[in-house]
Parts: structure tokens; C-alpha cells; sequence
């Protein structure tokens, strides 16, 4: 027997004992019996069910081992219908911002530098000649690609990309398994479920304290990985606390350049390593989510830790949190834009009556990213472009992360009127990465307009019209013919009927 084979043995569920007892109760019997005490001074682990003893003997479960317990309960058939739907969503949108992703030069030194590696033929890069790579190798390139283009998803309460990730991963993953269509629902459900859990316990941390979402995002990663490669629990808590450990991203960076679809690629790659090596036999510290300076520590801010494992299955971040791009750039300037158009036709506002354009948001006290963009990476991170985009041509489109509308001279004129006002004290708890933007014209009128969550996000309902025209607008940059074009979308649109995922991504060329 191998040394992985024998660690693999010792971590891998045995069959329920019929005695009734809790696995707490099991694990004392087994601590009395001699058979648990490794000589570890930081506890030992349970070969029955996820967790661990302290040093009193006693059975704790570890807050993986919960996350573990959750996920691989789970099948296609216990999750909710709408979010198995805006799964199927969150695939069309990943793969029509990978699609615009092509053109970006990151993207192609990801792929270039990947393709010279080379590996097993496991999955598919997406477009071009549709290479094939080790499984973590594609995951990662077509990350990247979703990335890239800044329109793919968000969690609106603390901006995670979780769905480019999951399912890049789980695309990858499942060419590999051959999973079915359904399998990879579940698998993006689930994996955006515990990154979006994980999430909550940042907020006011992660950001605030200089990191970047992706360090949340690989948790869809590694969770997404290990449901397809049909983990039991115990593996399962320890691939996602290895991926605890696993990642890095400094907030700086990505908001100034293309390190933030660098890390998109980290979040893939390393939630599939996280996987991988957990399904062989890997133990990392299973408590490392909850421990003194662990993950919850460094990266949050004093959260709940008890609410990430709260009422399992009775909500779903998926449905509450989500918002699928569908405009680009960075999603919490959305809300902008739309707040700034409204305003502009309310009142019927022609650019050269503007005297300020003035944004109010929760925590917003500064204009950050370039007032006066030259490029994608500039408008995505531009509040103030968003702003005089919207006010100048009373609406935000697909279009306005080109040349013609970043050089706009209407647009560019407004750019140096755009203020920031005082944050909302009113109505806090609706505002997801929403705004309120006022006008203020030459002649003394003001006009202002609040949107407290950008279209395209879940909470207000998202409409297959809307990610089908997103589809169509930004599939064409990967230069596929057009037959595959529309029949992927029929594909996409009923991926729960697929049976192998070469159903798709054999057209995405």
C-alpha cells in the first residue's frame, strides 16, 4: 500500500456505526480505547466524521468540518430550482467576459505561459484552437480570460468574483470526471454558497485590511473541485482548509492593474490543487478557519463565526447575494451609472447644463480608481467615469468599455465635475453595492436618482433576455462561428439536460 493510499485510508469515512451514538460519543470511545492519541500536541483527527480532539479528550467539530458536513449532503435535487437556474446563468456570463477576455494581453501570457508547461490533456481552454490542459492548468487560463474583461460576477456585499471561479472550475473539473450537467450545477451552487458564507464573515475586514476578494473566491474553487470529484466529508474539510491557506492578493494591486486577473487565476488553480491533493490523502489544520490568527482573524473583522454554518439550506447566497454583470467594469460603480442616467432623464439633462454630478454611498468618502480613464482596466475602476458616462448619454452599456465612448468627448467633459457627497445615514441595509447620484445644474436645479442594487443582481430577479444579450454582445471578440455561437446558447440555457460537458465547451471555438 502506498503512503498516500494509507493516509487516504486513514482520513476516509468508515461506515456509519449502528449504535446511535453521535460522533462526538464515538470519537470519546475511540480516545478511551488508545486508538486516537497521536502524540500531536494540537489534537488528532477523527477517522469516522470531520473534527478533532483537544487535549482534554474532547470531540470538537471544526467549522470546515460543518462546511464538509453541508456540502457533500448535497445533490442536484435538494437545491432550489432558481438557484440551479442562475447557475446555468452564471456559466453564460462567465463564458461571454472569457470571450471578451481573449483580447486582453493578461489573458494570453497566462495561456501562452500554461500551453508552454503543458501536461495531460484533461480539459479544454476555452476558444482558439480549444487546447487541452492538466485540469488546475485550465481552470486557471480560463479564470483568467472571465476576469480579464471585468464582466463577469459579484458578490454585492463585498465585492468576490466566486462565480468565475467556480464555474471555470467546475467546467474544467467535470470534463475530467465526466459529470453530467446537473453535477456541475450543484457543484457551482454549493461553491458559491461557502464562498458567499465565507464572505459575510469579512465584511468590514479582507478589503479594509489591504486584501483582495479572490482569497474568498478560491473556497468556490476548492468546494466546486472536491463535490465532482465526489469527496467525503473528512476530505472535503480538508481541501477547504487547505485553500484557506493557500491563497495571497493585495487589494492595491488589483484595483490598478492586471494583477487582479492574476489572481483570478490563483483563486481556480489553487481551489483545484486544494482538492486534488486533500482527495489523496493531504492533512493541512482543519481549524484553521476559526483558530487564533487563523483565517477569520487575519482576514476579517471580528465576524460571526457562527453564522457561516447558521441555517444551512434555509438560505442561499446565490439567490440573495449574486449579481451577474451586465454592463462592464467594477460592479460597485454600477449602481452609478444606472443612478446617474435616471437622474439625467428625469430631468431632461443635456451635458453642458451640468455643473456637479455628486455620488453618495455607504462607505464611499473619495473618488478612487482614474478620474479620467484612457483604457478598460481604468473605467473599470473609474466611479467617476460611470458617473459622467450615465449623465451624458442617459444610459451605461456594453459600448462604454470601448475606445469611441472612453474618448467621448461629451463623457470626458463631465469627468472633472464628478464629487463625492456624504454617505447615506438612511436605509443602510437595502444598499447593495447601490448609490444615490445628484445633479446639479448651471441654473440652480437638482435632480437626484437612488438604485440600491444594480440591475442584473438577484436579489431584484435577473432575466434571461438580459444574460443572453450580454452573450451575444461579447461572444463575438472570441471569433467563434456563429452556428456555435447561438447553439451553445441553447446549450447553456438547458445545461441541466447535459450529459457531458464536451456538449459545451466542444463548441466554444
Amino acid at each position: 500500500m502506498s503512503f498516500a493510499t494509507e493516509i487516504l485510508a486513514m482520513i476516509a469515512p468508515n461506515e456509519p456505526a449502528n449504535d446511535g451514538r453521535l460522533a462526538s460519543e464515538r470519537a470519546g470511545s475511540r480516545y478511551e480505547a488508545g486508538l486516537a492519541d497521536d502524540g500531536e500536541t494540537n489534537g488528532c483527527y477523527d477517522a469516522r466524521s470531520t473534527g478533532k480532539y483537544d487535549n482534554e479528550a474532547r470531540y470538537v467539530m471544526t467549522v470546515a468540518g460543518e462546511i464538509a458536513g453541508f456540502v457533500t449532503q448535497q445533490g442536484y435535487a435538494t437545491l432550489p430550482a432558481k438557484a440551479i437556474e442562475y447557475a446555468e446563468m452564471l456559466i453564460s456570463s462567465t463564458i461571454a467576459s472569457a470571450a471578451l477576455g481573449t483580447t486582453i494581453a493578461s489573458s494570453r501570457i497566462i495561456r501562452a505561459l500554461e500551453l508552454e508547461r503543458g501536461g495531460k490533456a484533461e480539459a479544454t481552454l476555452w476558444f482558439g484552437a480549444a487546447e487541452k490542459l492538466p485540469v488546475a492548468a485550465a481552470a486557471r487560463v480560463n479564470a483568467v480570460m472571465s476576469d480579464a474583461a471585468a464582466s463577469d460576477d459579484s458578490d454585492l456585499r463585498n465585492i468576490v468574483h466566486a462565480g468565475t471561479t467556480a464555474c471555470a472550475v467546475s467546467l474544467a473539473v467535470a470534463e475530467k470526471t465526466g459529470a453530467s450537467g446537473q453535477d456541475v450545477l450543484a457543484a457551482i451552487v454549493l461553491g458559491y454558497e461557502v464562498a458567499g458564507r465565507i464572505n459575510g464573515a469579512m465584511i468590514g475586514g479582507l478589503q479594509k485590511k489591504g486584501f483582495h476578494g479572490c482569497i474568498v473566491a478560491g473556497f468556490a474553487g476548492a468546494v466546486a473541485a472536491g463535490y465532482l470529484m465526489k469527496l467525503a466529508q473528512p476530505q472535503m474539510a480538508q481541501a477547504i482548509a487547505l485553500v484557506a491557506t493557500s491563497m495571497g492578493g493585495l487589494h492595491a494591486a488589483a484595483n490598478t492593474s492586471v494583477a487582479r486577473e492574476y489572481h483570478a487565476g490563483l483563486a481556480a488553480m489553487l481551489g483545484v490543487n486544494a482538492a486534488q491533493a486533500a482527495a489523496m490523502g493531504f492533512l493541512a489544520e482543519e481549524n484553521i478557519l476559526e483558530n487564533e490568527r487563523g483565517f477569520f482573524a487575519v482576514y476579517g473583522n471580528k465576524p460571526d463565526v457562527a453564522d457561516v454554518t447558521r441555517d444551512f439550506g434555509k438560505r442561499w447566497s446565490i439567490l440573495n447575494d449574486m449579481g451577474i454583470k451586465l454592463v462592464p467594469g467594477g460592479h460597485p460603480h454600477h449602481s452609478t451609472a444606472e443612478a446617474a442616467a435616471n437622474a439625467a432623464r428625469a430631468g431632461n439633462v443635456a451635458p453642458d447644463e451640468v455643473e456637479t454630478i455628486t455620488i453618495s454611498r455607504p462607505g464611499f468618502k473619495a473618488l478612487t480608481g482614474p478620474q479620467f480613464p484612457t483604457d478598460l482596466i481604468g473605467v473599470a475602476h473609474s466611479p467617476a467615469y460611470f458617473a459622467a458616462a450615465g449623465v451624458a448619454d442617459r444610459n451605461f452599456s456594453w459600448a462604454h468599455a470601448f475606445p469611441d465612448k472612453i474618448n467621448s468627448p461629451a463623457i470626458r467633459g463631465l469627468l472633472d465635475k464628478v464629487r463625492v457627497g456624504d454617505p447615506p445615514t438612511e436605509n443602510l441595509e437595502r444598499y447593495k453595492s447601490g448609490a444615490t447620484v445628484t445633479i446639479r445644474t448651471r441654473n440652480g436645479q437638482s435632480h437626484s436618482s437612488t438604485v440600491y442594487a444594480p440591475r442584473g443582481a438577484a436579489m431584484l430577479g435577473i432575466a434571461w433576455a438580459d444574460v443572453e444579450g450580454k452573450y451575444r454582445a461579447l461572444a463575438p471578440f472570441a471569433k467563434f462561428s456563429a452556428d456555435n455561437l447561438e447553439t451553445s446558447i441553447k446549450v447553456i440555457r438547458n445545461f441541466r439536460e447535459v450529459r457531458k460537458v464536451s456538449e459545451l465547451v466542444g463548441l466554444l471555438r
